[in-house]
């Protein structure tokens, strides 16, 4: 049996076929859930069906990949780094298959599909030089005779529940990075991107059985919320990263903390882009349009909210619904396309809701602000002027929908900026250096990103991504987020034949 479109055979190159067990357990495919059909965005149409798993399913990968631990964790970190560089080889070879999937299942314009799994793979070449560099700090003693330091040891198992918009950067972020530190990986990926998630499972098995390691260390399960709620239950998984809506997070970090597990949050952003009076105009526009636009307005770090000062107001905004209006809306995978559909059914029908209550608040739609009547989940990018005070504002409405407001001063927008409850990503278009400092120190902006001349998307991944507020506090990537996936030690070793207190305690 083949696939129903021709342009779909090109998923039998990355282990794909019409039907696929949905759970990677103990080095098998297998699964007893559900069947459900994943589908192409741009038109609604079955491109293949796949098994979910159930909770028996889950509890047969759980005492494996537990079991794997022991193993997993004996290996030299640098050995560790070693099979995660040969992950970022596999990735590497299937780089256009794997991104032609992810633009296919999610939405996102090719160019983003390929650059995602680009990112994964920066990812392993990242955690291969980490891997020689888990260093703990040497303390000095105020003890004669005595040596106190930092030891790093792995956390045992670590679980990864991922979102639709990044369907497998996200992992990226999370495994790399767990790898070599020592631990194995649950991955739960999002129940509408479940080809995905298979796809990276398989070639992760792959370099695991090519290097006789147990399969168990990498286990993955396609599922619905039952299953994320048994990682976020589960004593035998010390951390647990939630990528996903401010909501679905509390509720995660509740069932962890109930455990006294750690957690780790990457949830909603609502972010502002501030454009002063002395910005470089030409690059603000190009920057607000990719950060508005791009993914169809379903990143986490899409900019929502524009900030723009009075006396460039209209002149950015002229130049602004002009570019709107002339972005191509189409097919992902085709040539020239720079917004595809949003990823559901569920998806365009929130934004019209959107739309209604905009207009309910006094929002004025400046271009778009309709759905494109066709098979897919097709929308219109729009650009919205509204009072600052509207609730909607502090709400993320996840899709194409900017708002524009006017600001008089720096310090205005810092408030405006640091007014709504999430704090992940915000930037500042400026060519003065008291502005620029102003904004990333004690009195700019609250998030957790804060940048300079750039859009607010399209992070590296060499510094920690994350935000604030009920953005979760979570850090993943680079810089020192790594230490998020291990456990410390301060170890304090007595070398001498005397028992010195410290404080200077006398103790008999």
């Amino acid at each position: 049996m083949g696939f129903a479109k021709k342009e779909y055979e090109f998923l039998s190159e990355i282990g794909l076929g019409p039907e696929n067990p949905g759970g990677f357990i103990n080095g098998k495919w297998k699964a007893s859930g559900p069947v459900i059909s994943t589908v192409n965005p741009s038109n609604n149409q079955q491109i293949a069906k796949v098994t979910e798993v159930s909770i028996e399913d889950y509890e047969e990968g759980l005492r494996a990949c537990n079991e794997a631990a022991k193993t997993w964790k004996s290996l030299p970190a640098p050995k560790r780094g070693e099979i995660v560089r040969q992950i970022g080889d596999a990735l590497r070879e299937k780089l256009q298959h794997l991104g032609r999937l992810v633009s296919l299942e999610m939405g996102k314009i090719l160019a983003e599909g390929i650059g995602e799994v680009q990112e994964v793979i920066d990812m392993c070449d990242y955690a291969v030089g980490l891997s020689r560099q888990l260093n703990g700090s040497i303390v000095p003693s105020e003890r004669p005779d005595h040596m106190m330091f930092e030891v790093w040891n792995p956390l045992g198992v670590v679980g990864v529940i991922t979102a639709f918009n990044f369907p497998c950067a996200v992992l990226g972020w999370n495994a790399c990075i767990a790898l070599v530190c020592g631990n194995c990986v649950v991955w739960k990926g999002a129940p509408t991107t479940p080809l995905v998630t298979i796809a990276v499972t398989k070639l992760i098995a792959e370099v695991l059985e090519k290097n006789n390691l147990p399969s168990a260390i990498f286990t993955s399960f396609c599922g619905g919320a039952e299953i994320g709620e048994a990682i976020a239950k589960d004593t035998r998984i010390p951390l647990v990263s939630f990528t996903g809506s401010s909501k679905v997070g509390s509720k995660v970090q509740k069932f962890v903390n109930e455990r006294f597990g750690k957690c780790l949050l990457e949830l909603s952003g609502n972010n502002a882009l501030i454009v002063m009076d002395d910005a470089n105009i030409g690059l603000a526009v190009r920057s607000i349009l990719f950060a508005a636009v791009g993914t169809a307005g379903q990143r986490c770090t899409t900019c929502r909210r524009l900030y723009l000062h009075e006396s460039i107001y209209q002149s950015v905004l002229d130049q602004l619904v002009g570019l709107y209006k002339q972005v191509k809306i189409g097919d992902p995978l085709e040539k020239g396309t720079l917004v595809g559909p949003v990823h559901t059914q569920a998806s365009r029908e929130n934004f019209e809701k959107g739309i209604s209550t905009i207009k309910s608040q006094g929002g004025k739609i400046l271009t778009g602000g309709s759905v494109i009547e066709s098979d897919g989940n097709f929308v219109q990018p729009t650009i919205v002027e509204i009072s600052s005070d509207a609730s909607v504002v502090k709400e993320e409405l996840f899709g194409p929908v900017l708002y524009v407001m006017k600001i008089k001063t720096l310090e205005e927008a810092i408030e405006l900026n640091n007014s709504v409850p999430q704090g992940l990503s915000s930037s500042v278009f400026t060519s003065k250096p008291e502005t620029i400092f102003k904004w990333i120190g004690p009195h700019g902006s609250d998030c957790g990103i804060v940048n300079v001349n750039i859009p607010t998307n399209g992070a590296e991944i060499g510094g920690a991504f994350g935000g604030e507020k009920a953005t979760g506090g979570g850090r993943e990537a680079g810089s020192d987020s790594w230490k998020q996936y291990m456990r410390r030690s301060t170890c304090t070793i007595n070398y001498g034949s005397e028992l010195p207190l410290a404080q200077g305690i006398n103790f008999g």
